[in-house]
């Protein structure tokens, strides 16, 4: 049998179209999303305040860092979070299959947050660690279980990715008001465990809605031979061990510093997308046709990169901001500085649907999906473009802002994050070559962790130059990378088919 002729078992097709169940989408999606609305309750809840908790003082609780460097830690977090999704696209595609990877990156992110909660300097970085590992696990796996819900001619893709993106912001703008009210009111790690227990309703609800998902057979679909298995997990556990041991003598023996561990996740970021772009190109399983689509597919993975180097930064460098020179109380509601980051969940939640709903009111009429991630990326860089205005003719640190100016550069970042990563996802999953299902999935985070580590190093210029050079510089760039991608929309529009 060619691989092209490769037979899908019958839980793993796709439901028929007339499922409609779920506001005209398939039921699989509704628990798919209700996982989502945990995860990212969980996920960027704790991000909300770790930035805030790295840089507040031992005595009150926090790390001690200064701003630029707690920025930077908190950046290569999230480089390694991405990093790791491309062994969780592979462990899915080879060894453990969608549902088996998406279950067990959730059950290692909530016994990373449990450890979080516990208010120790250890049990912080075991924790990031664990949550690096699931989230790795759990997030491209997620994100192609939904595209296994449709065929590929099925014209409710794009919404559906745009409902599911809404249910993950549902998780984005609640997580922060938990856990910030918790982290301000009763400590940091209260606010740590407000995260585990939200991680560990998505996986109760995951388990129960399986029967709806295709995707969700035991066997992995380009499963390795047995003693091939066999083998490789031998390594995987050997090698983890390995890692782990040398880690420690490293740091015991202080030659791993966390400077030099920044810098090397940055250095990792930078080689392991061409790496794998070189290894996709070159893969005798890959057809021609498959190849020339990957071709774009670099143009949107480069777009991305830059877009989620602005939007990261919401979580950062914008909440830093937020912390010391913005006001915190609007209409005389006074409010924790990490509330901040619920306005971008809300306006997700918000938007979300209404992008859906013009789509599908569109139909075939619709910008091509090139085009809605180049507005995207336009749109992240206006949104730091708006701060040069409030932080403009100020020489210190001593004024507040008024809290409208964040929520409106919030409100930018939040619509170009839906026409993005929308349109992202979903092109991912049509130009992804067939035996690299998964693993195109993790590509696209791989966009993520270059965003992040890239991000981990400029962020530690935050301190060091002025506040409108800073947002003025980065938001610039931004524009300019999106007005380059609509350039290229022809092309673009000639070599992504069957992307619309």
């Amino acid at each position: 049998m060619s691989r092209t002729e490769v037979v899908i078992p019958p839980d793993d097709q796709p439901p028929p179209e007339d499922d409609t169940a779920f506001f005209g989408q398939p039921k699989g999606l509704l628990t798919l999303s209700g996982l989502e609305v945990w995860e990212r309750f969980s996920f960027l809840g704790m991000q909300a305040i770790l930035v805030l908790y790295f840089a507040d003082t031992v005595a009150h609780g926090g790390m001690g860092m200064s701003a630029g460097t707690a920025a930077s830690v908190s950046a290569a977090y999230g480089t390694l979070v991405y990093l790791v999704s491309v062994a969780g696209g592979w462990l899915a595609d080879r060894i453990l299959g969608s549902y088996r990877a998406v279950l067990w990156g959730g059950i290692l992110i909530a016994c990373g947050h449990y450890a979080m909660a516990v208010p120790t300097g250890t049990m912080t970085w075991v924790g990031l660690g664990l949550i690096s590992a699931g989230t790795g696990l759990l997030k491209p796996n997620v994100a192609t279980m939904v595209g296994k819900l449709y065929r590929t001619d099925d014209e409710r893709r794009d919404a559906g990715f745009a409902l599911y993106y809404m249910a993950i912001n549902i998780g984005a703008f609640a997580g922060p008001l938990i856990t910030g009210w918790l982290g301000d009111h009763k400590g940091w790690h209260w606010g740590f465990s407000a995260a585990a227990i939200g991680m560990t309703f998505g996986l109760i609800q995951y388990v129960l809605g399986r029967g709806h998902l295709a995707g969700r057979k035991n066997a992995a679909e380009f499963a390795l031979a047995p003693r091939a298995m066999r083998r490789t997990v031998r390594l995987i556990i050997a090698g983890t061990a390995v890692v782990a041991l040398a880690a420690t003598l490293l740091v015991l023996a202080g030659s791993l510093t966390m400077d030099r561990f920044v810098d090397l996740l940055t250095l990792i970021s930078v080689i392991a997308p061409v790496v794998y772009f070189a290894v996709m190109f070159g893969s005798p399983r890959v057809t021609a046709e498959e190849r020339g689509r990957l071709r774009p597919y670099i143009v949107l993975f480069l777009a991305s990169t830059v877009f989620n180097f602005i939007l990261f930064q919401a979580y950062s460098t914008m909440m830093l901001l937020a912390s010391t020179n913005a006001e915190t109380a609007i209409l005389g509601f006074d409010f924790p500085a990490s509330w901040y980051a619920s306005a971008l969940g809300a306006f997700e939640v918000g938007l979300a649907p209404v992008v859906a709903a013009l789509w599908v009111r569109m139909g075939r009429r619709q910008p091509h999906a090139s085009n809605k991630i180049a507005i995207g990326v336009v749109l992240g860089g206006l949104s730091f473009l708006l701060m040069t205005l409030p932080t403009s003719g100020h020489s210190g640190d001593d004024y507040l802002m008024s809290a409208w100016w964040i929520v409106g550069s919030y409100f930018l970042l939040g619509l170009g994050d839906i026409l993005l990563e929308t349109s992202g996802m979903s092109a991912t999953t049509k130009l992804a070559p067939v035996a690299f299902s998964s693993q195109t999935m993790s590509l696209w985070f791989l966009s993520l962790a270059l965003a992040n580590g890239i991000q981990a190093q400029t962020v530690k210029l935050y301190d060091d130059v002025s506040k409108p050079a800073y947002f003025g510089v980065n938001g610039a760039i931004a524009v300019a990378a999106g007005l380059a991608v609509m350039a290229a929309a022809p092309w673009l529009r000639r070599t992504m088919h069957p992307v619309h």
